[in-house]
């Protein structure tokens, strides 16, 4: 092993630049080819109206499981994709569109809540990702659950 120090620091420097230096052509060539490629279409974003995204539920009995039903319309010019739904809890499961809406078509996300033990009130919000902008949106619902006697 080398005793000088500036020795070891020159041949790293050669190394480092020359490791940088080829990782630098594949994107210069790719920016390259970009810049001549024609323009892509721009990005599959759509619009929705939520017709339901908020529901009280009202009173129910420990152990009851309840449905909700969010209905949305796809009011833009491109398919509407539902990418992902996310409820807030391991209580509340839903069911997102598997297959893209129509512009102009109504669509719906189906949750079901699981009031097994949780009682008292309670406030539940389920995400959905989709390709609109913004691009998520949260759906809400709120119920009172009773103590089983």
């Amino acid at each position: 092993m080398t005793k000088n120090p500036f020795l070891l620091l020159a041949v790293f420097s050669i190394v480092f630049t020359a490791c940088q230096s080829s990782e630098n052509k594949p994107e210069e060539s790719n920016i390259a080819v970009q810049a001549n490629a024609p323009a892509s279409e721009p990005a599959a974003i759509t619009t929705i109206q939520w017709l339901d995204s908020a529901f009280n539920k009202g009173t129910i009995t420990e152990g009851e499981k309840i449905e909700i039903v969010y209905r949305f319309k796809n009011t833009g010019e491109k398919p509407l994709i539902i990418k992902d739904v996310r409820p807030s809890c391991g209580c509340t499961v839903a069911e997102k569109p598997m297959e893209p809406i129509a512009p102009g078509r109504e669509g719906s996300i189906k949750a079901v809540f699981d009031s097994q033990n949780k009682p008292g009130p309670s406030h539940k919000t389920i995400t959905v990702i989709s390709n609109t902008q913004p691009e998520s949106y949260a759906l809400t619902f709120n119920v009172i659950v009773n103590k089983k006697s």
